[in-house]
């Protein structure tokens, strides 16, 4: 696949944040807790809103329509994600997925049987399944360095039996942001006949995987944090429905969009994130792509080159500095760009206020990541500094990030 240079100027245009002036002279780090609408979003919203915001599927034009733009989302995620089009779910957001998923494993499951857990974990994905063990399942943590943060295949190798049904671990955490091999761990829990469970948030910003060659039985994120409307996206392969029982009215269970959503759905939030490929197909046009099987990679690929580009910035300077514990690996090869660290002498949440005097947009605080932390040594209370960016974060705006941090730290 030839290499193209991401067009930041046309990315930008796309994004109506950036012409804000309610923002001007402000650089936007907190990505990982939601990042801008593009205008393709925006322009959906406001035709289902003027023109169709009402029940989809009758027979009338407007209602029809509405019904066919929800359809069409269904088929245009699908293929970004490389997965049949009957696999793919939306619902209110991931951690009410992880909920509605639990329930639907816990009427399927037998006391004993074992569910792994890593312990990179946002709340989302780790909470849902402790809750079960009071239910009589065996609830086992394949649990992180403790310096790194960051997990060993050795260790889950030793914790898998024939018991287990289900590996719940995330494709790269919101905080330590390694890139795990869910391949690898796709092969090892086929192998000893169990699920896995895929928590894809913090990486898909950054690009929608093949989940075909990912190997996830069920994978989840975010579309608020992908550049779309606030809703949980699910892919839940063939091969995991056996072990997880309808949550639907009864009348939807055999109904594929429906069957693990037990709520309505939001009509216009799964019509209007057609406007994610509407973006996506756009960017890759103007590089030079073609409505082709290859797009999702040419736009996740240039997505990953102009993001390494500035990671590699960023952790070079964190990486000269004896004041701070970076959390997750300093190879900008081996992360998303999602950097997190604590300092020897301020306070994360203090660092974060005063970064935003500079205008500088970050997070500080725990982010539903506490059990990591407090693995990692990390007071929880006050949490780590996180400064988390895309692809449409420019060079300048990293260089005051960073001048930024000088002046704080």
């Amino acid at each position: 696949m030839a290499k193209a240079t991401l067009d930041l100027h046309f990315v930008r245009q796309q994004f109506p944040a950036f012409s804000e002036p309610s923002l001007k002279g402000q650089a936007f780090f907190e990505n990982a807790g939601g990042s801008y609408m593009c205008q393709n979003v925006i322009d959906r919203f406001s035709a289902i809103y003027h023109q169709r915001k009402l029940q989809p599927y009758y027979a009338f034009k407007a209602s029809a329509e509405l019904g066919a733009e929800m359809d069409l989302a269904h088929q245009r995620m699908a293929r970004y994600l490389n997965v049949d089009i009957d696999e793919v779910m939306f619902g209110p957001s991931t951690s009410q997925n992880t909920y509605v998923l639990a329930q639907a494993l816990k009427e399927r499951l037998k006391p004993g049987d074992g569910i792994i857990i890593s312990g990179q974990e946002h709340e989302a994905n780790t909470g849902v399944w402790r809750r079960l063990e009071a239910a009589g399942m065996r609830i086992i943590i394949w649990e992180v360095d403790p310096s790194s943060g960051q997990l060993d295949l050795n260790d889950l190798e030793g914790l898998i039996d024939d018991k287990i049904k289900m590996v719940a671990m995330t494709h790269c955490s919101n905080l330590v942001a390694d890139i795990n091999p869910v391949r690898k761990v796709a092969d090892m829990a086929h192998a000893a006949g169990a699920i896995l469970l895929v928590d894809g948030v913090s990486y898909c910003p950054h690009g929608f995987p093949d989940l075909d060659a990912l190997g996830a039985d069920i994978y989840l994120f975010s579309s608020y944090k992908t550049y779309g409307p606030h809703q949980g996206v699910m892919v839940i392969r063939k091969s995991a429905r056996y072990l997880l029982a309808p949550q639907a009215h009864y009348f939807n269970h055999d109904v594929p969009s429906k069957w693990m959503v037990p709520a309505g759905p939001d009509h216009a939030q799964i019509a209007a994130a057609n406007g994610m490929m509407d973006y996506f197909d756009a960017l890759d046009a103007h590089h030079g792509g073609g409505d082709d099987a290859m797009r999702p990679r040419r736009v996740e690929a240039l997505f990953h080159a102009a993001e390494q580009e500035n990671l590699k910035v960023m952790l070079d300077y964190l990486g000269q500095r004896n004041d701070i514990r970076l959390l997750g690996p300093s190879d900008a090869t081996r992360r998303a760009p999602t950097v997190s660290f604590v300092s020897s002498r301020l306070a994360s949440q203090d660092i974060a206020k005063q970064l935003a005097s500079h205008g500088i947009m970050v997070g500080g605080g725990d982010f539903y990541a506490v059990r990591l932390l407090e693995t990692m040594g990390v007071n929880a209370n006050d949490g780590a500094v996180r400064l988390s960016f895309v692809h449409y974060t420019s060079r300048d705006e990293i260089n005051a990030a960073l001048k930024a941090l000088d002046q704080v730290l």
